[in-house]
C-alpha cells in the first residue's frame, strides 16, 4: 500500500468520523432538555416597597441563586411611570430539579439568610409587598433557553405577553404556529425574544407566555408593525388549521430594575 493510498482513506476516514460528530452534537442539540422558569409578580403599594423588591433581588436573593448555579435572572417593573408599582421576577431553571431544590438551598445558604433577613421578617406593620404572585413556565422546544438581549444593542424596552386559548388542545395548537413560523418571523424582524414558556402551574390557563425586547417604545413598535406585515404570518394567519386558538391577551410593557441581570 503506497502513501497516497494511506493519506486518502486516512482523510475518508477523518471525515467520516467529522460527520458523525456533527450529526451527534446537532441531535444532541435537538434532544437538550428545556429551561423552566418561574415568573413571579410581587404586588407592592408604594415606590418604597418597589425599592425593597428590588434590593432584596439585588443583594440577597441574586447572589444566592447565582451560587447554586442559577444566572440571568430578571428583575423588571411597569414601563410607564403611571402605571402600578408591581415588580416582574424571571428565574431560569435548568431542570426540574432544580427548581424543587432551590427553596432548601435557600434556607441553608447563610449568606442569604443574613443579607435577605429585613425582607423575610417583615411584619404586619411594615410589609415588604402587598402579596406575591408565581407561575411555572417549560421552554417551548424551538427555543429550549432563555437567550440575553444583544450586548451591542442593551434594550430599555421589554414585553411581556399572555397568550390564553379556549382549551388544552387550541393551546397546543398556537404553540404549534409559534414554532411553525411565527418565532422565526419574530427574530427576523428584530423583536428580540427573551424566552417562550408554556405555563404549567398558575393562572389564566391554558397559556403560553413570552417576552420580547427592543432599544425603545419606538423601536419595538416597528418591530411590531413589520411583524404584521410580513408574508409568512399572514400565512400563519390565514391558515384555518390555526383558527381560534386564542381567547385573549395580556399584554405588560416593562423596564428593567437595578437588580436585573438581562
Amino acid at each position: 500500500m503506497n502513501s497516497r493510498t494511506v493519506f486518502s482513506r486516512w482523510l475518508v476516514l477523518t471525515l467520516g468520523l467529522v460527520g458523525i460528530v456533527t450529526a451527534l452534537s446537532v441531535r444532541a442539540a435537538d434532544t437538550a432538555a428545556p429551561q423552566y422558569y418561574e415568573l413571579c409578580v410581587y404586588v407592592t403599594k408604594t415606590d418604597a416597597q418597589r425599592q425593597r423588591v428590588n434590593d432584596y433581588w439585588q443583594q440577597a436573593a441574586i447572589p444566592a441563586y447565582n451560587r447554586m448555579g442559577v444566572q440571568s435572572v430578571g428583575v423588571f417593573t411597569e414601563l410607564e411611570a403611571s402605571a402600578t408599582n408591581q415588580v416582574y421576577v424571571l428565574i431560569p431553571f435548568d431542570s426540574l430539579e432544580t427548581f424543587a431544590s432551590a427553596p432548601a438551598k435557600l434556607v441553608a445558604d447563610a449568606g442569604y439568610q443574613k443579607a435577605a433577613a429585613g425582607f423575610l421578617d417583615a411584619t404586619k406593620d411594615d410589609p415588604a409587598y402587598d402579596h406575591m404572585e408565581t407561575s411555572l413556565l417549560v421552554a417551548f422546544d424551538s427555543m429550549k433557553h432563555l437567550v440575553l438581549p444583544p450586548s451591542d444593542k442593551k434594550p430599555n424596552v421589554f414585553e411581556l405577553r399572555t397568550y390564553m386559548s379556549p382549551g388544552e388542545a387550541k393551546g397546543l395548537n398556537k404553540i404549534s404556529m409559534f414554532e411553525h413560523g411565527e418565532i422565526d418571523v419574530m427574530k427576523e424582524v428584530g423583536l428580540a425574544p427573551v424566552f417562550y414558556g408554556r405555563k404549567l402551574v398558575g393562572d389564566h390557563m391554558p397559556c403560553l407566555v413570552y417576552m420580547t425586547c427592543a432599544e425603545s417604545q419606538e423601536a419595538h413598535d416597528q418591530h411590531w408593525k413589520a411583524f404584521g406585515a410580513h408574508a409568512v404570518w399572514k400565512q400563519l394567519q390565514a391558515d384555518p388549521q390555526y383558527k381560534d386558538n386564542m381567547v385573549g391577551m395580556i399584554r405588560v410593557m416593562l423596564r428593567r430594575l437595578p437588580a436585573s441581570q438581562i
